[in-house]
């Protein structure tokens, strides 16, 4: 039998994104495998109401052939020949419909009941014990997220301990939750196979014993070949129980580990700390600025590859690019009320991301392990030895140095963000090699401009003192002369993703065949920057407006807009073809595509709604 593929209780504890990643694939066969069972039970079911539909059948024809001796014929003479004939029937009926009912009810106990018992008992505890996985780990997401919003000075230790003690019985919770639902999805890779195999078996029991008066031959042609997938059968038995009796084992000695395990933070005092690191992996808050002066924070699983830190969310398949960290440098920063705040700057000295760790330990271990990384010791012949070497330098970075950081992100603000905003105002030629099909839509290498306009914080800067004419149709009046008589006004928060010129306008598909391109190019050329705006939706325009100083940035007529749709499966893209007359009496065609914060499917319905004004207008 070949080897069956099992979730590691020993990483149940770590809970890494690889760990989640492979527990994603085990949920989904066990998806698969409910999904299935459900459809094999229908079948079942209604082999098994045939065969009860056979049975009353049969009897109801025995009676009916005895009830002809009791009809009143009116040239009934002589037939009496006919009724002892018709009592034969009846009896060969009788014992046809006791094999009829003997082959009904095995195929219930053999065949239904046991898929029933299999979908009831063992694929509902996995479907439970995922939701109680699930809780466990909401419970310890939030109990490390107060943990880490500990205040660094004026701790209150009994607040530091009562925390600390939440946050281990949470952790302790989510390892046995997940002890629990590794073991069942583990043993739920022996019982399908059971599951599957001993219906049939049932089945094909019940169909032998009811022909086997008439068919013994071929029954004795079943009889090895049943024999042999009961052996099967009690094989897989053997194996689940050993199986059973070493993961019980293995889940006992796990819990059976120090509470300092569930503890974080636990050797503050004196961390054995590892200063020789050339590579890292573990979970830490991101700072991201949301404002300026706000700022959230969010957990996810960080690791270095090389020269370069990779983030992981969870449930991702694989790490994405963060920071190149060859040549930068690594300093303790102090960052509000929060502890353990590291800084990874570029080598030009630009401020980069702030990292916060959960303990003194992982705290320094990444300082050094980043230091050392930064320096190329990866690339030596024994970065060991080198990394040793460096040991002195490396517990120079943990010294906190927050004036100097504060200064350089203050004197290189303005600098960042021109040198971020003229990046972002490039295009990028798509890749040409399209399918057939979509060169009739959009011509092989087409451009995409993925910054539509400039951002509200340079136009103002280009505007103190003096008015320019603004080339994107930019106006600094906030008010709209359209929106004060349109019978229409509704608003959208829209994130501009890119636009390119297309061939046609005639089909939805084109729209969709943009978005794929453009996301594509996003993607392969690693943009991620997105202008904000609000898009505004009358009877007459499409106006895109600042949300900060709310200058109109660009206007479309509505009668221009020939052609708009939803993503049908990414339901907050949403994009739009824009028909413009050129000086040369021809019209040229553009489309253009955004990420709402709602359904698009509400854009494309108030767009739709415009144009039906437009046209009742036209119409009076």
């Amino acid at each position: 039998m070949p080897a069956v593929d099992k979730l590691l209780l020993e990483e149940a504890l770590q809970d890494s994104p690889q760990t989640r990643s492979l527990l994603s694939v085990f949920e989904e066969d066990a998806g698969t495998l409910t999904d299935y069972t459900n459809q094999l039970l229908q079948a079942m079911q209604r082999v098994y109401g045939a065969q009860n539909e056979m049975c009353l059948a049969t009897q109801q024809l025995s009676k009916q052939l005895l009830a002809y001796e009791k009809q009143n014929f009116a040239l009934g003479k002589g037939d009496e020949e006919v009724i002892s004939t018709l009592h034969y029937f009846s009896k060969v009926m009788d014992e046809l419909n006791g094999l009829h009912t003997e082959l009904a009810k095995q195929l219930a106990d053999t065949m239904v009941l046991p898929v029933i018992q299999f979908r009831e008992k063992d694929l509902t505890e996995v479907s439970t014990l995922k939701d109680l996985f699930g809780l466990a780990s909401t419970e310890h997401d939030l109990s490390m997220a107060k943990y880490s919003r500990l205040p660094k000075k004026k701790e209150n230790e009994r607040v530091k301990t009562e925390v600390g003690k939440e946050v281990a019985s949470a952790r302790r919770k989510q390892h046995l939750s997940s002890l629990q639902y590794y073991c069942a999805l583990n043993a739920l890779q022996y019982r399908k196979r059971m599951a599957m195999m001993e219906p049939l078996i049932g089945f094909a029991h019940g169909q032998i014993n009811f022909f086997k008066r008439g068919a013994e031959m071929f029954s004795k042609s079943m009889d090895g070949f049943l024999s042999s997938v009961t052996g099967m059968v009690q094989s897989i038995q053997v194996e689940l129980e050993a199986e059973a009796d070493k993961m019980r084992v293995s889940q006992q000695e796990l819990l059976s580990v120090d509470e300092s395990v569930y503890t974080p933070d636990s050797d503050v005092a004196t961390p054995q700390i590892n200063r020789n690191l050339i590579q890292k992996a573990g979970y830490l808050n991101l700072r991201n600025k949301t404002g300026l002066v706000t700022t959230t924070w969010e957990r996810l699983y960080f690791f270095t590859q090389g020269g370069n830190l990779m983030c992981q969310p969870r449930g991702a398949v694989a790490g994405g690019l963060i920071q190149d960290l060859d040549n930068c440098s690594v300093m303790a920063v102090d960052c509000e009320d929060r502890r353990y705040c590291f800084q990874i700057s570029t080598p030009s000295g630009k401020p980069g991301i702030i990292l916060q760790a959960e303990s003194r330990k992982e705290y320094e271990e990444w300082i050094c392990a980043v230091n050392n990384i930064s320096r190329q010791i990866y690339l030596t012949d024994n970065p060991e030895a080198v990394a040793i070497k460096l040991n002195q330098t490396a517990l120079q970075a943990v010294t906190p140095i927050t004036s100097f950081g504060k200064k350089q992100e203050s004197s290189c603000s303005s600098q960042n963000m021109k040198n971020s905003d003229t990046e972002n105002d490039k295009t990028i030629p798509q890749a040409a090699g399209s399918a057939p099909d979509t060169e009739e839509l959009i011509a092989p290498g087409t451009p995409i401009q993925f910054d539509i306009v400039l951002p509200a914080s340079e136009f103002l800067d280009q505007n103190r003192g003096s008015r320019r004419t603004n080339p994107f149709g930019e106006t600094e009046d906030a008010s709209f002369p359209e929106a004060e008589d349109s019978l229409l006004q509704q608003m959208f928060i829209v994130r501009f993703l890119g636009s390119m010129a297309v061939k046609t306008d005639h089909t939805t598909e084109v729209i969709y065949e943009a978005m794929r391109q453009v996301l594509a190019a996003r993607a392969i050329h690693n943009i991620f920057r997105m202008t904000e705006s609000h898009l505004m939706v009358t009877s007459q325009t499409l106006r895109l407006i600042d949300p900060q100083t709310q200058v109109s940035r660009a206007c479309f007529e509505l009668t221009s807009v020939t052609q708009f749709a939803a993503h049908q499966e990414n339901k907050r893209l949403v994009g739009f073809v824009i028909r413009v007359p050129e000086s040369t009496g021809e019209e040229s065609l553009s489309t253009y595509i955004f990420e709402s914060n709602s359904e698009g499917e509400k854009i494309c319905y108030a767009i739709n709604l415009g144009k039906e004004i437009i046209e009742v207008q036209k119409a009076h």
